[in-house]
């Protein structure tokens, strides 16, 4: 284990998933990248993630059910919605980071982090 802090990204897709890893390695975490909701639930007894990202648009189990359950299992976890959906259609989170997702954007989230 490096000692950063892990953010938990949950995005189907693969070059979304690759441009939050650079942006995260960046701010100081690692990433622990799962390309469906089944992954990253499945993954919940080896992770401990500060900061979890996650599409609302996911095959399978919905972005929106995935983020409950993120919150259930992890409620210390600052929960980021990130979707092309209009923000107002987001579920309860503690921020919205609505895509074309840039740096800035999740600078400014993670400035908000506890880590």
């Amino acid at each position: 284990m490096s000692g950063r802090p892990l953010a938990l990204v949950v995005e189907d897709a693969v070059d979304q998933a690759a441009l939050l890893r650079r942006y995260l390695d960046r701010e100081g975490f690692d990433a622990f990248i799962a390309l469906d909701a089944e992954s990253a639930i499945a993954a919940f007894d080896e992770i401990d993630p500060v900061l979890a990202v996650i599409d609302l648009l996911l095959p399978g189990i919905s972005g929106q059910e995935c983020a409950r359950r993120v919150q259930e299992r992890f409620p210390e976890c600052f929960l980021v919605i990130s979707s092309v959906l209009d923000a107002a259609d987001y579920p309860p989170a503690d921020a919205a980071l609505p895509k074309p997702i840039t740096g800035a954007d999740l600078r400014a989230i993670v400035d908000r982090v506890t880590r």
